[in-house]
């Protein structure tokens, strides 16, 4: 697990990039700011945390966000709802303590376009919004069309993603728990880069252990365009223990220095079809529920398909987005690129070695909000520093994580801490226990370190 001592540098590390050790500065910003107005279009992680922060930087700043949504429905976590862990409600964040505590502004309105050069936001309820600095976090959209016979359609009523939860999360909930006995689940997993690196394979863990009490002769088998994942030899390790799951063997090689690797006799209710034995998904058929992967076809009860992602869409609606679907940034301030007085923050940035998840949207908004501050002063932005965390679970009971450091190195942002990333694969059964209680803890001090 994390040591208290790693911890604490973390902190540290990230405090100085911040430049929250010196708080008692702020005040004397407040003369040289107090008519900037900074609009943020995205009310997710990424939004909601730089508002919070730019008025905690400096509170004369004023802070607009536009979100077309009036509650937040929070995707890290979002799995628990289909093992019965947690409600759909349970996913729901409202505005109300930054509206009250923070003093921001929320317009809920859809963002259509920006004149750039007049610094005017518009909106589909016919609103102009003018800025002297634009934040934009808006999130991801997932390619349904990227595979034959898939759509936004489709995943509406038939094979849901809920990726992006809401509606398809609780039609994915409902499919899986009224599975029939002995059933077939198929989730298909995305190509890099996408939202959440652990996040498929702790769902697919989380449903093999519910399967296990509830309907213990199903099928759970992933389909992967890719060979690997993060955390995947820690996780997988859990898979190992808790449902029978016979690592490939070139895992097997990798790991067995460190620890103990079962091999089991009888057969696992998970499977893993990895890129390199044709698990790249070519085909959805939702009315004869078969999936078609390079390898074969395979028949379905339950077919979950997360697809390939782009930034989202008001991304490209403000031209922030190149060719590849994400938004260039210039990675000390996260500025566009492409666009003046405009920063792209969270999973629509292009960063290089962080991954796109709520953490690094998180983090970056803390670098940007401390960047616009300080230039707004008329000083240079301290060196930036960033930090990501996910925590995943192999069973309920069963906790791992990756955390990382990051740094501005040779103009990318790279990793700077090698060892101690990953949970340790000889770690006891009370530190595997310890993280899934770290896990449930952190979405809780996660949410209100972004919303309260």
């Amino acid at each position: 697990m994390h040591t208290p001592h790693l911890n604490t540098s973390r902190r540290e590390w990230l405090a100085q990039a911040l430049g929250l050790l010196s708080v008692a500065a702020a005040p004397s910003l407040a003369f040289a700011q107090n008519a900037a107005h900074i609009v943020i279009v995205g009310g997710g992680v990424g939004g909601a945390t730089a508002a919070k922060y730019l008025k905690l930087f400096n509170p004369a700043l004023q802070v607009t966000v536009i979100e077309k949504n009036p509650v937040y429905v929070r995707p890290y976590g979002s799995s628990e709802v289909l093992n019965q862990h947690a409600r759909m409600d349970d996913l729901n964040v409202g505005y109300d303590t930054l509206k009250s505590k923070y003093g921001i502004r929320f317009v809920f309105d859809t963002v259509t376009g920006f004149d750039p050069v007049a610094r005017v936001v518009n909106t589909a309820g016919q609103q102009k919004i003018g800025y002297d600095k634009l934040i934009v976090s808006p999130g991801i959209q997932l390619m349904y069309s990227a595979y034959a016979g898939y759509s936004e359609p489709v995943a509406r009523t038939a094979v849901p993603s809920g990726w992006i939860p809401g509606e398809q999360t609780a039609l994915l909930a409902k499919q899986l728990q009224g599975m029939r006995q002995g059933g077939t689940f198929v989730l298909a997993a995305p190509p890099n880069p996408y939202r959440c690196p652990p996040g498929p394979y702790e769902r697919a863990a989380l449903m093999t252990e519910w399967f296990q009490k509830h309907n213990p002769t199903a099928k759970v088998i992933i389909v992967d365009p890719k060979d690997s994942f993060v955390t995947d030899e820690t996780m997988m390790l859990g898979w190992n223990r808790l449902y029978n799951f016979n690592l490939p063997e070139d895992y097997v090689k990798k790991m067995s220095a460190e620890v103990e690797v079962q091999q089991h006799s009888g057969g696992s209710m998970l499977s893993w079809v990895r890129g390199q034995d044709g698990g790249r998904t070519l085909k959805i058929d939702a009315k004869q529920m078969r999936i078609e992967t390079e390898a074969e076809t395979i028949r379905a009860d339950v077919i979950n398909v997360i697809p390939p992602m782009k930034a989202g869409q008001v991304a490209m609606t403000l031209g922030l987005a190149d060719g590849s679907g994400f938004c260039p940034v210039e990675r000390r301030t996260f500025a566009s690129t492409l666009q003046p007085n405009v920063y792209v923050i969270g999973d629509a940035s292009i960063a290089d070695a962080m991954p796109k998840s709520g953490f690094s949207a998180n983090t970056q908004a803390k670098v940007v909000a401390r960047a616009i501050v300080e230039e707004l002063a008329g000083r240079a932005a301290p060196e930036p520093l960033w930090e990501n965390t996910c925590y995943a679970l192999a069973g309920k009971d069963y906790g791992l994580f990756v955390a990382d450091v990051f740094k501005i190195i040779d103009g990318k942002i790279a990793r700077i801490n090698g060892k101690g990333r990953y949970l340790p694969l000889n770690a006891t059964p009370a530190q595997i226990k310890l993280g899934a209680r770290y896990q449930q803890a952190w979405l809780r001090t996660f949410t209100a370190d972004c919303f309260a």
